[in-house]
């Protein structure tokens, strides 16, 4: 295993952040970790980097117990923070030198400097100060320290936050690119993110895990009420006569000859609303049955 978390607690007084949460991520998973604000994601991405320790509890990290061996699990670690803090009056290589040096990389720096800009595409802006450069570049120098002493285990905590949706496929890419290779663990709000790049996902709310399978399963944490197709026919429609198709419980218009037809979930509605199409000569033009969503799942478990 890469990260084991047993029946980690975190106290801050009298406030359980974390409360008996115990997982387990294997070498080269990518997973998603979710949560509301204040679920307890931050305090177990420290803890298991080594920043600060839980009130009870054992993490290992590579069969190192980040307790007993801190150093020794740090270098293991590449880490990127929430508020990704970096030095403004430092300029880029400067500062990846600077990090260097941390994880003494010794004759190996340039090297690595090199490799390292060029695989988070900072090359056009490694000259400058990192004061300077737009906070999408600004987050590319924080994925660049995470990974300048290629760790083994990746650990991201909001990494594309506040970005605009150009810079939020670029940083994408960068760590898909990088999950092929190492074990991450990414914490976001941006559900497209996670069903993007992750083969796992894991929610916490009040500071315990409530959902942890792979992405292809999770969505069975969700017990599914209805079936919803959305359809768009060649002509004008009677509500009530698409109210009387069998199967049919609701009925919502949309655009023009566009509707949302609701039904039970164990009988599959589409053939019916073809069916009907066919007897009231109607073209079907597009139908679609909406499958259940990542953000569906999240809301229910952490309402």
């Amino acid at each position: 295993m890469s990260i084991i978390a047993e029946n980690i607690t975190k106290l801050y007084g009298a406030q359980k952040a974390l409360d008996n949460v115990s997982l387990e991520i294997k070498s080269g998973e990518v997973v998603g970790f979710l949560g509301p604000n204040g679920a307890g994601k931050s305090t177990l991405m420290k803890i298991i980097t080594g920043y600060i320790p839980p009130t009870s509890g054992k993490i290992t990290v590579n069969n190192l117990d980040v307790m007993e061996h801190p150093l020794e699990v740090k270098k293991q670690i590449g880490y990127l923070p929430e508020n990704n803090p970096l030095y403004y009056e430092m300029y880029v290589r400067e500062y990846l030198k600077f990090v260097a040096g941390i994880y003494k990389l010794g004759n190996q720096t340039k090297q690595r400097i090199d490799e390292i800009i060029q695989q988070t595409g900072l090359e056009p802006e490694q000259k400058k100060k990192i004061g300077a450069l737009s906070k999408g570049y600004r987050q590319r120098v924080g994925l660049a320290q995470a990974l300048i002493h290629d760790p083994q285990v990746l650990i991201l905590d909001e990494p594309t936050s506040g970005l605009d949706p150009n810079q939020i496929v670029e940083i994408r890419n960068l760590i898909y690119e990088a999950g092929k290779e190492k074990t991450v663990l990414l914490s976001t709000h941006i559900m497209q993110e996670v069903e993007a790049i992750c083969d796992r996902i894991i929610i916490i709310h009040n500071g315990k895990i409530v959902a942890d399978d792979a992405k292809g399963d999770i969505y069975d944490y969700v017990e599914e009420k209805y079936q919803t197709v959305h359809v768009e026919f060649s002509g004008a429609v009677d509500q009530k006569k698409l109210e009387h198709i069998e199967g049919v419980n609701r009925v919502v218009p949309l655009k023009k000859n566009q509707w949302l037809i609701q039904g039970n979930p164990e009988k599959d509605i589409r053939s019916e609303v073809f069916n009907f199409a066919v007897k009231n000569n109607l073209t079907v033009l597009s139908m679609q049955k909406q499958e259940k969503s990542l953000e569906q799942v999240f809301q229910q478990l952490t309402k």
